[in-house]
């Protein structure tokens, strides 16, 4: 990974963290990156590694001109961080931010109509490199802006981009918290299986690797997930009988569709 100027990390807690190490991982010169975090503690590792960690914004040299401010902070702190950085939307900078909840609409408030600011959403997985973000770009972000942003979030998964900001509330319903539901999968299965005779033990073990294990072979297949599914159902087999009552008119896809609503519903009340 090459980047050309300062990187302003605004907030490093797991997701924040998760994308310094990968840029680290990825090539990015410590050197050229700073942090902001009032509880540095956690990331003393970076600060043995040559990241600038700051506690307060404050403390930011006079004359930095970061080419990107990645906003990760809490929703709930950002009314207090946010408006610290505002003299960097008068320069050549991007404010990349993966605050959930906190729509282009709010930044420009806090630092200006004219800021460039890329409003994005990642997922948990990236802590092992295996999320997905999806970014959503104001009319002001250049497209050597958009491609850096695009570089950065690529460094712990996939990414892609859609144009309509209001889509981000589906993608937070599906993919922000779609790692519980999948979490929730595993509980369930596990228990499932320990109310099918088998050892707790066991039955989490078969549920941890069989859901961990079919997702790493939907990732790497090129066959749609309906085809791996008849790959593994025989005719008149077991799992056969098991999908019978799981696609029922009553099964888990109207239950899904039902809950993924009620997390777009949601997302949408905390945004407003």
């Amino acid at each position: 990974m090459t980047i050309t100027g300062h990187l302003l990390l605004v907030g490093c807690g797991k997701m924040g963290g998760a994308l310094l190490r990968g840029w680290l991982q990825r090539g990015v010169r410590p050197g050229d990156v700073t942090v902001v975090e009032p509880n540095p503690a956690p990331v003393a590792d970076l600060a043995a590694q040559g990241v600038r960690i700051l506690d307060d914004a404050a403390k930011l040299a006079a004359g930095l001109k970061p080419a990107v401010v990645l906003v990760a902070v809490k929703p709930q702190m950002s009314d207090a961080a946010v408006p610290a950085y505002r003299r960097f939307a008068d320069q050549d900078t991007v404010f990349l931010s993966i605050a959930a909840g906190r729509t282009i609409a709010y930044f420009e408030r806090h630092l200006g109509a004219q800021a460039s600011i890329v409003r994005s959403m990642p997922n948990t997985p990236a802590a092992v490199g295996r999320g997905i973000t999806v970014a959503c770009p104001n009319p002001h972000v250049s497209a050597v802006q958009r491609d850096l942003c695009d570089e950065l979030l690529a460094a712990v998964g996939e990414v892609a981009w859609v144009e309509d900001e209001g889509l981000i509330d589906a993608v937070t319903a599906v993919s922000g918290g779609g790692p519980a539901y999948v979490f929730l999968l595993i509980e369930c299965l596990a228990e499932a299986a320990a109310a099918a005779g088998l050892p707790a033990d066991l039955a989490m073990r078969l549920a941890r690797v069989t859901v961990s294990g079919a997702g790493e072979l939907a990732r790497q297949s090129p066959e749609p997930a309906s085809v791996l599914r008849q790959n593994v159902t025989s005719p008149a087999g077991t799992t056969l009988e098991a999908l019978k009552i799981l696609m029922a008119p009553d099964g888990l896809q109207p239950l899904l569709t039902k809950a993924i609503a009620a997390a777009t519903r949601r997302s949408r009340e905390l945004a407003g």
